[in-house]
C-alpha cells in the first residue's frame, strides 16, 4: 500500500468483477453493482480484463471466491450467524446488493484511504449504504483487528461471518495468523473464507512463470505478495489454533465447478479458497 493512497489491486480486482458480467455473461458470480460502483470505467475494465497476464482464469477465479464466500455466507445465517466482517472489503459490493442485509450487522475493514475512495464512488453511482454496514479503518499490519472491531460495536458473543479475499497474500505470515488467531477465539463462533497461494517451489513449472508474472504485476503498483502458504501445514496450523471445520478448496476444485471445460486441463495452476469454522 501506498501511504495515503487507496489500494490499486483492489481497483484491479473490482475490473474484473465488472469484466466478467460482461464477457463471462455472470456465469459465475451475478453482481449488478461491479460496473455500477466503477461509473464510466466499464470499459477501461474490459480492456483491463483482456489485456491481463493471468488471461481469463485470474477473472474466473476472484469470481469463484466471491460466490464461495457468499454461499457460505448464506449457511451461517441461516444457521444463527447475526454478523458480517468483510475484511480488507476494497470495492466488493456484497455488502450493498445482499438479500441479508437486514439479518446481520455489517462491518467493512480497510485502510482509511480505501474506504474514502470507495464511499465517494458508491455516493457517486447512486447506490445506497445499508443502515446496518459500518465502516472500520485499519491497518491490518500495525493495529490489532479486535480493538478496532469491538471499538465499532463489534459483538464477539455473538457468531459471524469473516470474508477475507484477495488480502492475504498481501500480508505477512504474523499479521495473517493474528487475525485467524482472534477469529478462532471468538466466543459467539466463526466462519472465515479467504484466498492464498502456494509457494512457487511447489507449484508445477508449467505454471510458475504466469504466477511469477502476476507477483511482478502487483509488486509494479506498489503493492507486493508477502506470503504464501503449503496446503497441508497451513490446513494443520488453522486446526490448531481452534477451527473445528477445514475445507481447502484447490485449483482442481475450483477449475472442475466453475470453469469452461476447455480450461480445466490445467487445475494445479491458481489460488486456493479457504473455509474454516469453529462451530
Amino acid at each position: 500500500m501506498q501511504p495515503g493512497q487507496p489500494s490499486r489491486t483492489a481497483l484491479s480486482a473490482a475490473r474484473l468483477r465488472a469484466a466478467h458480467q460482461v464477457l463471462d455473461n455472470a456465469s459465475i458470480l451475478a453482481d449488478p453493482l461491479a460496473a455500477r460502483i466503477l461509473g464510466d470505467d466499464i470499459q477501461v475494465s474490459l480492456e483491463h480484463a483482456r489485456a491481463h497476464v493471468s488471461g481469463p482464469r485470474l477473472r474466473w477465479f476472484i469470481a469463484a471466491r466471491s460466490r464461495i464466500a457468499e454461499e457460505a455466507l448464506t449457511t451461517a445465517v441461516n444457521a444463527g450467524a447475526t454478523q458480517l466482517v468483510v475484511l480488507g472489503a476494497g470495492l466488493d459490493t456484497l455488502a450493498y446488493r445482499t438479500p441479508l442485509a437486514g439479518r446481520l450487522r455489517i462491518f467493512e475493514v480497510d485502510f482509511p484511504a480505501t474506504q474514502a475512495r470507495k464511499r465517494e464512488m458508491l455516493a457517486k453511482a447512486g447506490i445506497a449504504v445499508p443502515k446496518t454496514l459500518t465502516y472500520v479503518g485499519v491497518d491490518f499490519e500495525r493495529e490489532t483487528l479486535a480493538e478496532t472491531l469491538q471499538a465499532a460495536g463489534f459483538a464477539v458473543g455473538q457468531r459471524s461471518f469473516f470474508s477475507w479475499l484477495g488480502v492475504v497474500p498481501y500480508l505477512t505470515e504474523q499479521a495473517v495468523f493474528s487475525t485467524l488467531g482472534y477469529i478462532a477465539q471468538l466466543k459467539g463462533g466463526a466462519d472465515v473464507v479467504f484466498d492464498y497461494g502456494n509457494p512457487a517451489a511447489s507449484v508445477v513449472p508449467a505454471s510458475r512463470a504466469a504466477n511469477e508474472a502476476l507477483a511482478e504485476r502487483v509488486a509494479a503498483s506498489g503493492e507486493s505478495f508477502q506470503s504464501y502458504f503449503d496446503t497441508a501445514p497451513l490446513c494443520a496450523k488453522i486446526s490448531a489454533i481452534g477451527f473445528r471445520h477445514v475445507d481447502d478448496i484447490g485449483p482442481a476444485r475450483i477449475a472442475a465447478r466453475f470453469f469452461p471445460e476447455s480450461e480445466r486441463a490445467a487445475p494445479t495452476r491458481g489460488g486456493h479458497i479457504m473455509h474454516a469454522s469453529t462451530m
